[in-house]
């Protein structure tokens, strides 16, 4: 359940209130909204005299949560959340789209500095690249590891641009932590619980890709567990899911957009590489994202998609992507979006 404080209620009357719910053995999170507060109330709830709270100062009402995602929930949160990345700090959801992109990999510092200042001209706000890879063969190239993030530092550095990058397991978390702006929890570590309770104790965003068979509230789910270990700032990542077809890698499903958004306070970002796993599509899939409420984009993006050493199929040129750039600031304007 949530305690909805009246417009006014000072710091005293929210102690209070946090007191009493902390008494009963339940967690208490707090969100300051721009005309009241809230306070959420985690636990269970069958020996909690309701009456006792309703009735204490400044206190308007309780609403019960109905979600089994509670702080995730867009009951929790009226307000839409707004995230912001990197150095420079991006702002990520609202009125501001935000659009990610770099090669699946990194594989050298040519290739990655390359990316980075063609994304970085082309307006977007991040720079993906994975140093660590995890893979469906043992055979793949599995990335360049810690030198892999320093190259990625560089470019931030020299760019501006948040990295984003993927952290696949526990005894990774601290190096990536180093050097990462935003943690990426991929689509077979939907549901490491561990790990999600591990970058849940960090302060840096966290991006979380659906699973590949995760429903919406098995998604939501997964994001739950980070937001209930601490960390609030999780980005939602739509990437496709497994389906009978077989005209693209993923089925991309891009009705999860405004299913989320009735859902979730949460942002909402697409990735239409691994959504199709061809890049003719994905422009034309970028564009529908943003139409159907999308807060973002994250893309893959190659100086030499031919070469590539992962995913070079699906990758778009840096050419492809400035001139998709354009277009999608466009479709923006036209849903009342800034990008």
């Amino acid at each position: 359940m949530i305690v909805v404080m009246k417009p006014g209620a000072t710091e005293a009357h929210i102690q209070h209130v946090v007191d009493l719910v902390r008494e009963y053995g339940l967690k208490d999170h707090i969100i300051y909204g721009t005309d009241r507060t809230v306070i959420a109330c985690l636990g269970d709830k069958r020996a909690v005299d309701k009456g006792a709270i309703e009735n204490a100062p400044m206190v308007e009402k309780i609403v019960p949560i109905l979600a089994p995602y509670k702080m995730a929930s867009l009951e929790f949160k009226k307000e839409k959340s707004v995230i912001v990345i990197g150095p420079k700090r991006f702002p990520l959801g609202g009125t501001k789209i935000g659009v990610i992109a770099g090669p699946c990999a990194v594989e050298s510092r040519e290739q990655i500095l390359q990316t980075a200042r063609q994304a970085a001209d082309a307006g977007c706000i991040g720079l993906r690249g994975g140093a660590f890879k995890p893979r469906t063969s043992p055979y793949s190239y599995q990335g360049l590891g810690k030198k892999g993030l320093e190259l990625l530092a560089e470019a931030r550095e020299e760019t501006g641009l948040a990295v984003v990058t993927e952290v696949t397991g526990l005894e990774q978390l601290d190096e990536v932590l180093a050097f990462a702006d935003v943690l990426q929890i991929g689509a077979r570590n939907m549901q490491h619980f561990p790990l999600l309770e591990a970058v849940g104790q960090i302060e840096k965003p966290v991006l979380l890709k659906r699973g590949m068979s995760a429903t919406l509230d098995e998604f939501l789910l997964a994001a739950e567990y980070i937001i209930n270990a601490g960390n609030p700032n999780v980005i939602l990542c739509e990437r496709g899911i497994r389906t009978f077809e077989n005209h693209v890698r993923n089925t991309l499903s891009l009705a999860a957009i405004p299913a989320l958004r009735e859902r979730t306070h949460l942002p909402v970002i697409i990735d239409p590489s691994h959504g199709t796993g061809h890049a003719y599509m994905v422009p034309s899939m970028c564009l529908a994202a943003i139409a159907a409420g999308a807060d973002g984009l994250i893309i893959e993006c190659h100086p030499d998609p031919v070469h590539a050493v992962s995913d070079g199929a699906q990758s778009i040129t840096p050419d492809i992507l400035q001139q998709l750039m354009q277009k999608l600031r466009k479709v923006a304007q036209a849903v009342e979006r800034d990008l």
